[in-house]
């Protein structure tokens, strides 16, 4: 279905404000939630979190709107606090911090991939492609500590519609942050649907960083206390390099529009989809809210832009995300770019076999990977349990691991614990030895 926002009217904002039984859910079953009902709720936290914060920087930054226009805006930011909580409360209490982050991890990953399939623009698509394979090593390194520390596979939470294994590896995610800022899409042509895009993956990337930064140091185990940390850090890269894509040029009442018309695509994709009819509620009633900000947001922008607010988002409702399995693409994405790197010129993107010798992010990963790389002790703790890593994913894939880290790793930079692919053949090999003295034991 198509139609255009901005002729709806959808919830007047003095009709918002809700009591505490409404904004504190009834949170779903963890047992029982569809996996992409929790990555509905971890994305709508992200967006509304993004929103709640842009709300304040605008109070703060915007000195040539009247009173009663920025009490407004205050008022909308007061409505989406009380969004967020209803989202981020609607995960359940007995779901752990690692169960929570694999979910976040399959969020990046399926979300990311869907965009990438359905960026118009070209440049934005390959960055989409860039930061997508780091999100599936993220996956890959937690999902071995979960299995370590609290015996949760990864199927447990992502069932079955996102491939677990070693992607490009996150001790080489760690860049000169200058390198992470990309070139920037313009205003004036850039589609409504690029817009969105990036506002929606920027979103979930920054939750991502202030989840991690809020809950890693939760667990007693140093290693995997230095593993949020370390991958934490990347999270900030990300924000920096989705940000990065944003034109600067953009008012600040222009981003109002691009933020308010990220929510309600992203609420409207989360209604359309939703199999919870408890939670499908909830998205609904969210969606006719933003209908209304987008609305004041818009009649705000006209009194003072003196445009059309078309201009900016165009005249129909765009697809942010359908969140389904997207193994497929991934795989191909990471059969053919997992040696992909940041060029050194902080714009495009080379292959392993390009990079300089001085090349800035070298200087980073040296220091960061001084002692050890955390991420990378994850799967020498893992033979301990399991005689090898824990994969998920299909045989075809799975015999294609060593080939893929092979491809992955950098000659320079190395952290001294590394798992180098003849380490990691022997524990497969030594894995299927002792599965099949099992079964004849059995």
């Amino acid at each position: 279905m198509t139609f255009n926002p901005l002729k709806e009217k959808g919830m007047p904002l003095e009709k918002q404000l809700r009591n505490w039984h409404q904004i504190v859910a009834k949170p779903y079953k963890k047992q029982l939630a569809d996996c992409y009902t929790r990555t509905r709720q971890i994305l709508m936290n992200g967006i509304e979190v993004e929103g709640w914060g842009f709300k304040h920087q605008f109070n703060r930054f915007m000195s040539d709107i009247d009173s009663e226009d920025k009490a407004n805006i205050s008022r909308i930011g007061r409505i989406e606090n009380q969004q967020q909580m209803t989202c981020n409360w609607l995960g359940p209490a007995d779901q752990s911090v690692l169960e929570t982050t694999l979910g976040y991890e399959q969020v990046a990953v399926d979300l990311t991939a869907w965009l990438a399939q359905n960026e118009p623009d070209k440049y934005v698509k390959e960055t989409f492609d860039f930061g997508l394979l780091e999100d599936f090593d993220h996956l890959y390194r937690y999902a071995q500590f979960a299995y370590m520390t609290e015996g949760v596979e990864p199927n447990d939470i992502v069932k079955d519609q996102t491939d677990v294994i070693i992607g490009r590896p996150t001790q080489h995610h760690h860049n000169c942050n200058a390198l992470r800022i990309r070139k920037h899409y313009d205003k004036t042509t850039a589609s409504p649907q690029t817009k969105v895009n990036i506002m929606t993956v920027l979103s979930g990337e920054q939750q991502t960083h202030n989840f991690y930064a809020e809950h890693g140091f939760m667990y007693g185990d140093h290693v995997l206390r230095e593993t949020y940390a370390e991958i934490k850090d990347v999270e900030e890269e990300h924000v920096t390099m989705y940000e990065s894509l944003i034109d600067p040029s953009e008012t600040m009442l222009e981003k109002a529009l691009i933020h308010e018309f990220t929510e309600v695509c992203n609420y409207y994709t989360c209604y359309e989809d939703e199999t919870d009819g408890e939670i499908k509620k909830y998205w609904e009633i969210f969606f006719e809210m933003e209908l209304g900000h987008l609305q004041l947001v818009a009649d705000i922008f006209k009194k003072y832009e003196k445009r059309d607010p078309e201009e900016v988002i165009g005249s129909e409702i765009v697809i942010p995300c359908r969140f389904k399995s997207q193994k497929a693409y991934v795989q191909k994405v990471l059969e053919n770019e997992v040696d992909k790197r940041l060029a050194p010129d902080g714009e495009f993107y080379n292959s392993l076999n390009e990079i300089p010798k001085d090349w800035a992010s070298y200087a980073v990963q040296e220091k960061a990977a001084e002692i050890s790389a955390p991420s990378e002790n994850c799967i020498q703790l893992i033979e301990v349990y399991h005689d090898r890593d824990l994969v998920e994913a299909s045989e075809n894939l799975k015999n294609k691991e060593i080939a893929i880290l092979e491809k992955g790793l950098q000659k320079k930079g190395l952290a001294h614990n590394t798992v180098m692919p003849d380490k990691l053949q022997k524990m497969i090999n030594n894995h299927e030895k002792r599965k099949e003295l099992k079964e004849k034991i059995i």
